[in-house]
């Protein structure tokens, strides 16, 4: 009987073929962490004078993520013991080996900057620059990691609210009714606000308002069952080529997967300027008439599967909102006109033998365009073969997601609060797109290598 093996972790077997200190060189080769000692190192030479090795602090806070090691008691025991270990972190032989609180401390210079953001779209653009990543079809989803916080205990007591006058309001109580009402609603923050109300909202807003505190998320299963965890949501938009990750965000585990969409395309179009969207892929639970609206403006075209929410069937066309004929027979997708952006529907396979052929109610051609209504219309049409097979790509925003948690200690958070939490995810994900760089410019080097020598 054949056994069936899964691809490794995609072309990053190439790094760990390497000897560490190969490894770690190819990888710091990828990931500039110039940035970020800018941020950690002492500003003057004023006062006591540091002992501490903070690029090599850095580098092993990388390798930490590298190699696994869950806990910053565990690298810092490793640094003491394993002195090849420790050179290979980039320490000297006679530096001492920094504690757990000045790990810490680092941390916490990190966590007041978007150091690590910064970083990681310098990753990209050089991969864009080094041609790996050219058009872009882009994937988001996101997923779920708990966090190191005790969830706070259930309260018992809860204060009822008096019951509602019954019966219409009078004018002035209406009024009264209508300025509070919009008072509230004017205090609310932007993801408390409709997902419409981020369509004309920066992406500095957005990014800066975003809620961190760990909250209780439920998630349906494959089995259709709910999963409770109390923690945080990942929300990443992947290329589904390279399996890039071109932005990340982390929310509350209450946020709306919905919610995180605009501001990952926003920040993929603040970041990466000159990278064109062809397509973006999306799970029914990002249906909303925003999200298409956000994707049409960067002259993408959305794939996003339909969520029916309380809808009639539209009268006249299918499912799949192609036209039908008088029998009900779907019109056939054909293709689709960039210069119009109109979709081309031809006649249904069932005309060839109905009597109504010839019959003036029976249309030969239907042509739509897409800004009818850009949630039931996209390039290519729904329920056509191209639609279908664009979809499948959305997958590899999965596979990214479950290579985080299962090799770079994604849902393994240390820290307490959301802003730590953060840290902990950029750095996830600096340190997966930097192997990323690293392992396709070594296959680059291994083909032309084995091109000369041919």
């Amino acid at each position: 009987m054949s056994i069936v093996r899964q691809e490794s972790l995609f072309s990053m077997q190439i790094l760990f073929d390497l000897e560490p200190t190969h490894r770690y060189d190819e990888i710091f080769s990828a990931i500039n962490i110039n940035p970020i000692l800018n941020v950690v190192a002492k500003k003057s030479n004023l006062g006591r004078p540091v002992e501490l090795n903070y690029p090599a602090m850095v580098q092993a806070l990388v390798v930490r993520i590298v190699e696994r090691i869950p806990e910053i008691q565990l690298l810092v025991k490793r640094l003491n013991t394993d002195l090849k270990f420790k050179v290979d972190c980039g320490f000297l032989v006679s530096d001492p080996v920094p504690s757990e609180a000045s790990f810490s401390r680092m941390i916490t210079k990190i966590k007041d900057t978007n150091i690590l953001e910064e970083i990681n779209s310098q990753i990209i653009l050089d991969a864009i620059d080094e041609g790996f990543i050219s058009d872009a079809n882009i994937a988001i989803d996101s997923g779920h990691f708990e966090a190191r916080d005790q969830a706070p205990a259930k309260k018992e007591d809860v204060v009822k609210e008096p019951p509602k006058k019954r019966g219409r309001k009078s004018k002035a109580e209406r009024e009264q009714w209508l300025k509070e009402k919009e008072a509230r609603e004017a205090s609310l923050s932007i993801f408390e606000k409709k997902i419409e109300d981020q369509l004309d909202v920066s992406y500095s807003e957005l990014h800066d308002q975003m809620p961190l505190d760990p909250k209780w998320g439920v998630k349906k299963n494959s089995e259709g069952k709910n999963v409770f965890w109390y923690g945080y949501k990942a929300h990443l938009a992947v290329e589904t080529s390279t399996q890039f990750i071109l932005q990340s965000l982390i929310s509350s585990g209450s946020l709306n997967d919905g919610k995180a969409a605009i501001p990952l395309l926003k920040g993929i179009a603040k970041y990466y300027p000159n990278l064109r969207l062809i397509f973006a892929m999306l799970d029914a639970g990002y249906d909303y008439d925003a999200i298409y609206e956000q994707i049409h403006r960067m002259k993408g075209y959305s794939i996003i599967a339909y969520n029916k929410k309380n809808e009639q069937d539209p009268i006249g066309f299918d499912e799949n909102f192609a036209p039908t004929c008088v029998r009900e027979h779907s019109y056939r997708y054909d293709s689709f006109d960039k210069r119009y952006q109109t979709l081309k529907y031809t006649r249904p396979k069932e005309c060839a033998d109905c009597p109504l052929a010839n019959d003036s109610l029976c249309q030969k051609v239907f042509k739509i365009k897409i800004e009818t209504d850009l949630r039931r219309y996209s390039a290519p049409a729904r329920g056509s073969m191209a639609w279908k097979e664009r979809f499948k790509e959305r997958s590899s925003v999965e596979r990214v997601i479950g290579y985080l948690k299962e090799f770079f200690q994604l849902n393994n958070v240390r820290y307490r609060t959301g802003e730590r939490a953060k840290v902990h995810l950029d750095l996830v994900t600096l340190v997966y797109n930097g192997m990323k760089l690293a392992s396709l410019r070594l296959a680059c080097k291994q083909s032309t290598t084995n091109s000369l020598a041919a």
